[in-house]
């Protein structure tokens, strides 16, 4: 199915899984991507089924949470959903096949780890290529328990190994920015240059690459793949 449009301010709820259990389904899963717009690193992304029996309370947008809450939550969704599970696709990768699509693939992984398997998908704006109905929200993660909980649990994850790529490679600041497109983070490309880490494909990184890959408006594929 297509993402749906909606417009107006957004309250995040469970409303969404408790039709879908009203319907018969029983394993509704939520996924969602982070990491989509850096520059340096994969693009990770996490699928949960939560427990109507078990809830979590303060699901939002990933984005919108202290860090230190996002570790809490994290660590409670894991510990009470039914199933969850996480998937990366590399900068290698992202290069080949560009943003948009490697954000699908991680996404579809995700999904497929999932034990028990999910019968009704909640997706974060695109649509996933697997055989099982499924519902696309724009500003999902705002609006929906379950896709806000995939995205709180991979934004920890990422930004975990963010912190570890960070003492590999620590004149970038890798620990603050997580491989965004920041001053501190653009500076650092000019004057140490990219690591094999780097999305070769995304301005300022093929700027700087003596092998940069030519993918116009990276970004603007997820604009023109029918998201409302």
């Amino acid at each position: 199915m297509r993402p749906e449009a909606a417009g107006g301010s957004f309250r995040c709820e469970a409303t969404m899984e408790r039709e879908l259990r009203a319907r018969g389904f029983r394993a509704v899963a939520g996924v969602d991507e982070v990491g989509r717009g850096a520059l340096f690193g994969p693009v990770v992304a996490a699928a949960v089924i939560l427990s109507p029996d078990r809830p979590v309370r303060g699901l939002n947008d990933s984005k919108l949470l202290e860090p230190e809450r996002r570790e809490v939550l994290a660590e409670r969704i894991r510990e009470r959903a039914c199933a969850w599970s996480i998937a990366a696709v590399d900068s290698a990768t992202i290069d080949s096949i560009n943003i948009y699509q490697a954000s699908r693939l991680a996404m579809r992984m995700a999904v497929s780890r999932l034990r028990p398997a999910p019968d009704f998908l909640l997706v974060d704006a695109i649509s996933i290529d697997l055989p099982l109905p499924q519902r696309g929200l724009i500003k999902g993660d705002m609006r929906c328990h379950a896709i806000a909980a995939a995205s709180i649990v991979a934004k920890v994850y990422r930004d975990q190994c963010m912190r570890v790529w960070d003492e590999v490679f620590p004149e970038y600041g890798l620990a603050s920015h997580k491989g965004y497109s920041t001053p501190e983070h653009c500076r650092a490309i000019e004057e140490h240059g990219v690591t094999p880490l780097h999305r070769l494909s995304f301005e300022p990184v093929a700027l700087r690459s003596l092998f940069p890959v030519k993918y116009d408006l990276q970004m603007e594929l997820f604009d023109t793949a029918g998201a409302a």
